[in-house]
């Protein structure tokens, strides 16, 4: 065995200097990028706003001591003297994030400035950070002036097949007598709008206010329009679509549901208001009421799974605008029935445009048809520019895969019909459109009804998705490897579309809860998805059952408790588990207490329900969950082979669950629960190795239980506790006692190589396989796993052309085709770029140890073949960071950087003994302390600052 020297090389910044009897000079630690509420500059309605920011520093070792806030009603008064809301003074503390306001009480509509500044480790203050603001929304039911008003148009539904009616149109207009200081709008719909003031598109957010329980709560969103409203006839318009709220929801048209649509109410309602505040200080507000007026204009069909039709030639010219006739638009209905709804802000990242794709190909398919290629599956629309004759349409179908003859393939969409229309008004000059209110998922386009070939200027790939912040990056010097990341981050952007969708093509779309709980630790790791997911978990809190159980997917429109989408989607083990999964994570990636409290009774309530499901036994066996379709729940879910008891897979997620709520507990000082939670886990173990472990330390079931596997999920195949979901699940869980847990390790190993080094796992499997054999110290084989591709495998599918990740492992292939039945075919799925999570956290190495990475572990696994490089950042809720590691020759290159403010734990191969730091050895720099050595590695405690680790091979 090679033994290596290391040598580190650290890049130092210049320190302050000190001198004595001379006032220190002014520290370099600067705040930045200030938020509140996880975002920059927002409309909020909590009273006790969380505010955070980052600390910049030249300085190695740098920590915050203590932070002082400043806040003020206007710009003017934001300073330490003259702050009027709120002056914290100076508080010892190093936090920077979840710092909850505590100044004078919030006034709903007002705007908020506010300042931070930090003191150094050696209590030297920095300066005072940018100016960062808040906007408060309405704060009480009564700070509500505007009615929900709406008009039917149901009547005017024109196709035959499904029930499209045209989005409704309302406006008004309103005389502005004075100088305007401020003016605020505040807009919800029970449905999805756009509002305009004066021919002005008011903010760049699509599918507003997103999808809730609308029977529990409905958001609205906030915007600052001062620059919009002018002195004189104002002209306040809006078109509100169906969307979630009246429209087509999931596969309930393909099941032959009762209920297909409107699954909520089936005219879409407005609700809004402008607030104008004078300079003379004389306030008005204009709101929508009865006075308001409504007609049906050029868009005839609007709907988020069928696609959306718009004629230029019914278009309503002007109507924007102030001065339009509209004389015979119609008075709109009031309806006071809604007043008592819940409404709130929405605190989620919005829908936008990310943006914009240019065509890789166009063909022509036929006259007057084309396919085009844009290169890219993806989540949105595109955008045309034609000419055409008055009247012409122009059809424009969606589709992620062409057939081997070039034809487009939509089978896959089911009964969703994705087609968007534009009938032309035959301008002299070409005209341009968009849809709006409707989204797809494809890579290719047909385009039909076109007098000449599109030129590639006049289509355009618009790219939507929840403007979440990017706070990731991954790299490697393996192509397919990097084409795979690639993949996993298109596949989110495609899906977390205002919910964490399981795919944003067919006639489904939803919040799947297996999906979002097994990929919940990649998606943080690409994305700050603190805010996305808080909305989220909000709306599966909304959602869980009377019995305390989570559903299958939320939001889940229901009746007296029963699903109408589909009446059997009740819960599952495995999906279920989301809702304490989810905040979990939130809580460990952000620190983010808040969440736990907030859900800590609906996660009481789920665990109650597991406990009494278990019989006071803590252990699940075949017929725990018979009740539920289809028999177990959908457990590991499109695995290849036999399947893995769902009972067995279930008793594993409640001892994770009990893990989770007991440091959960911890955080928010439950430690009484935290005892409690550990003791069931204890109980849920003991009961687990009775019931599953044989002598040999083997999961064990009674296959014969499970009969003829009728109503079990790939039931046919035949169950086996002895299978790679088992032993992976029975790791990442910390089911296992010290000793049946080596044992796991290896029969986990045997497993893959038995299987030719392949895997054979499904959703709920897949997750934590590799992380399990990292674990147990097969990363060489977990490797193995990563780079294969060969059916089943995710590079597989990347030699076989995906841009995005598959539902399925062989969903198709180059040459062949579409191996499975076109029903459940989607190759826009997350679920199994879950395996994101092991590619940061052991190939980069990059895991958090105190929630919010204030302290954390980067320990990667290096390759010992094939991988020659990683590069890997992640901007935590603390700061960026970094590591990556390179061989070159007989060298081994790591390189790292730890934020301001922040401590890590840096393991890297070789003997203390060889460590040196400029020609020092590493015992004598008191700043780089050495921990210990073991199993080949020197473990140190390193402060902020970038280091260079050169490892030499003797």
């Amino acid at each position: 065995m090679n033994r290596r020297n290391v040598f580190v090389i650290a890049f130092l910044s210049v320190t302050c200097c000190f001198f004595p009897g001379i006032a220190s000079a002014q520290s370099d630690l600067v705040p930045q990028y200030l938020r509140t509420e996880y975002k920059v500059n927002p409309f909020i309605d909590t009273d006790k706003p969380r505010l955070s920011w980052e600390l910049q520093s030249k300085v190695y070792n740098q920590v915050q001591t203590a932070w002082q806030i400043i806040v003020a009603s206007v710009p003017e008064l934001l300073t330490e003297a003259k702050a009027d809301i709120w002056n914290s003074k100076k508080i010892s503390s190093n936090a920077t994030s979840q710092i909850v306001y505590a100044g004078k009480p919030l006034r709903a509509g007002k705007k908020y400035y506010w300042k931070v500044r930090s003191w150094d480790k050696n209590g030297v203050a920095g300066v005072w950070s940018e100016t960062a603001a808040w906007n408060m929304g309405l704060l009480a039911p009564g700070d509500w002036k505007a009615g929900w008003i709406g008009y039917d148009v149901n009547a005017l539904s024109a196709d035959k097949k499904y029930h499209l009616p045209p989005a409704p149109y309302f406006r008004k207009e309103s005389v502005v007598n004075g100088v305007v200081k401020r003016a605020t709008l505040y807009v919800s719909a029970l449905g999805l709008y756009e509002f305009y003031i004066n021919g002005k598109r008011i903010g760049d957010d699509y599918f507003a206010p997103g999808w809730t329980d609308y029977t529990q709560r409905v958001y609205y969103n906030g915007y600052d329009v001062t620059r919009a409203i002018k002195a004189g006839k104002n002209a306040f318009g809006a078109i509100v679509a169906n969307g979630w709220y009246a429209g087509y929801l999931g596969y309930a048209l393909l099941v032959g549901s009762k209920t297909t649509h409107a699954f909520y109410g089936d005219v879409p309602l407005l609700k809004a208001q402008v607030e104008i505040e004078y300079t003379n200080g004389k306030k008005e507000i204009v709101a929508t009421d009865a006075s308001w007026r409504a007609t049906d204009g050029g868009i005839r069909e609007a709907d988020i799974l069928n696609g959306e039709t718009f004629n230029a030639n019914l278009e309503p010219e002007g109507w924007k605008i102030a001065g339009f006739n509209a004389s015979s638009w119609q008075p709109v209905q009031v309806h006071a029935e809604k007043a008592t709804l819940l409404t709130q802000i929405y605190p989620a990242d919005p829908v936008r445009i990310w943006g914009e794709i240019k065509p890789v190909s166009i063909t022509e398919a036929g006259p007057g048809k084309y396919i085009i290629d844009m290169g890219q599956n993806f989540s949105g629309v595109v955008r045309i520019t034609a000419k055409a004759g008055k009247g012409d349409q122009i059809i424009i179908k969606y589709g992620e895969k062409l057939f081997p003859d070039g034809r487009l393939m939509t089978e896959n969409l089911r009964r969703a019909r994705a087609t968007d229309t534009y009938i032309s008004k035959g301008s002299a000059q070409p005209e341009t459109w968009m849809p709006r209110f409707t989204y797809h998922g494809f890579q290719y386009v047909e385009i039909s009804g076109l007098s000449n070939k599109p030129a590639p200027n006049d289509i355009r790939g618009i790219v939507m998705t929840s403007l979440t912040p990017a706070s990731g990056n991954f790299e490697t010097d393996n192509a397919m490897l990097n084409q795979l990341y690639k993949n996993i981050v298109w596949t989110q952007r495609s899906n977390y579309f205002d919910i964490p969708t399981d795919c944003p093509q067919r006639d489904e779309r939803l919040g799947w809860t297996g999906d979002a709980q097994v990929y919940m630790r990649s998606a943080a790791y690409n994305n700050d998805i603190a805010a996305f997911h808080t909305k989220w978990i909000t709306d599966l809190n909304d959602a869980q059952w009377a019995n305390g159980t989570y559903p299958v997917y939320a939001p889940i429109p229901s009746e007296q408790g029963v699903a109408t989408i589909r009446s059997s989607d009740t819960y599952s083990p495995g999906w279920a588990e989301a809702g304490i999964v989810c905040p979990y994570n939130i809580y460990k990636m952000y620190g983010d207490t808040r969440v736990i409290e907030a859900s800590w009774p609906y996660m009481v309530k789920y665990m109650k329900f597991l406990e009494e499901r278990s019989k006071g036994k803590y252990v699940f066996t075949e017929a725990s969950f018979e009740d539920i379709s289809p028999k177990g729940g959908f457990g590991d879910w499109l695995s290849v082979g036999k399947k893995t008891p769902p009972d067995m897979l279930a008793t594993m997620y409640y001892n994770y669950c009990a893990l989770l709520m007991a440091e959960m507990a911890k955080a928010i000082d439950h430690t009484v629960d935290a005892d409690y939670y550990t003791g069931i886990s204890e109980k849920i173990k003991k009961g687990f190795a009775g019931h599953y472990i044989d002598a040999d330390g083997k999961l064990t079931t009674n296959a014969a239980a499970y009969g003829d596997g009728k109503g079990y999920v790939d039931g046919s195949l035949g169950f086996a506790g002895h299978t790679q979901t088992a032993y992976a699940n029975a790791i990442y869980t910390e089911i296992l006692s010290p000793e049946n847990l080596v044992k796991a390790g290896k029969y986990l190993e045997q497993l893959v190589q038995a299987n030719n080094n392949q895997l054979a796992t499904g959703f709920l499997g897949f997750k934590p396989l590799l992380p399990a054999l990292s674990a147990t110290g097969n990363s060489k084989l977990a490797y193995t796993l990563a780079k294969d591709t060969a059916f089943p495998s995710l590079g597989f599918e990347v030699v076989n052309g995906s841009t995005t990740i598959w539902e399925r492992w062989d969903s198709y292939i180059k040459g062949e085709g579409f191996r499975h039945n076109a029903s459940m075919n989607s190759f826009n799925h997350y679920a199994f770029g879950a395996i994101c999570e092991w590619m940061f956290q052991n190939m980069a190495g990059i895991q958090p140890v105190d929630a919010g990475f204030k302290t954390f572990i980067i320990k990667p696994e290096i390759d010992p073949s094939g991988i020659g490089s990683v590069t890997a950042e992640y901007k935590s809720v603390n700061g960026l960071i970094q590591s990556s590691w390179k061989k070159s020759g007989d060298q081994i290159k790591q390189e790292v950087t730890i934020p301001v403010n922040t401590r890590a734990t840096v393991f890297i191969k070789g003997n203390p003994e060889h460590i040196s730091v400029s020609g020092k050895k590493l015992q004598s720099i008191n700043d780089m302390q050495v921990e210990g050595y073991a199993d080949g590695y020197t473990k140190l405690q390193l402060g902020s600052g970038s280091y260079r680790f050169i490892v030499n091979a003797q």
